[in-house]
């Protein structure tokens, strides 16, 4: 049996086991392989007014990122397609790891109006800014009344 020399590493057949039994080492992503769990990562910080939301998205373009908010979850969406018509020049590609495929992350954020969410990306990274919600007061009556 030859080396994988198209894997992502010289070990990927030797530490393969071949009938799914260790899923973790199977773990197989077309658009980005072994490393789509470093996708999205996301760092949430709390201000006295805001959340301020980074996104990571490194190798993707502004237009094909999308963000919507719906029913109080706010989903992050990113595509990337491939022109697989494209050919060398010289000859043929012998491995090939641009892929077509998308990703998406949903938060829940309550009751947040699209037009209070402000969005910016720059740099690879998709930086996001909602105000906190108003904390909404008990009621000061504590006695139910009985009928």
């Amino acid at each position: 049996m030859l080396p994988s020399i198209f894997g992502e590493n010289l070990f990927d057949d030797f530490f393969d086991d071949g009938f799914g039994m260790f899923p973790v080492w199977n773990t197989h992503n077309p658009l980005y392989g072994k490393r789509a769990k470093n996708l999205m990562k996301t760092d949430v910080l709390e201000t006295e007014n805001t959340y301020e939301v980074d996104v990571d998205l490194p190798g993707f373009k502004k237009d094909e990122i999308s963000v919507d908010l719906k029913d109080g979850y706010l989903t992050i969406n990113a595509a990337k397609g491939l022109d697989k018509e494209e050919k060398d020049k010289e000859g043929r590609y012998i491995r090939q790891e641009r892929y077509a495929g998308s990703c998406s992350r949903s938060f829940y954020v309550g009751d947040v109006e699209p037009d209070d969410v402000s969005a910016k990306y720059e740099d690879g990274i998709l930086k996001l800014s909602m105000p906190k919600q108003a904390k909404k007061e008990l009621p000061k009556r504590s006695t139910i009344a009985i009928s």
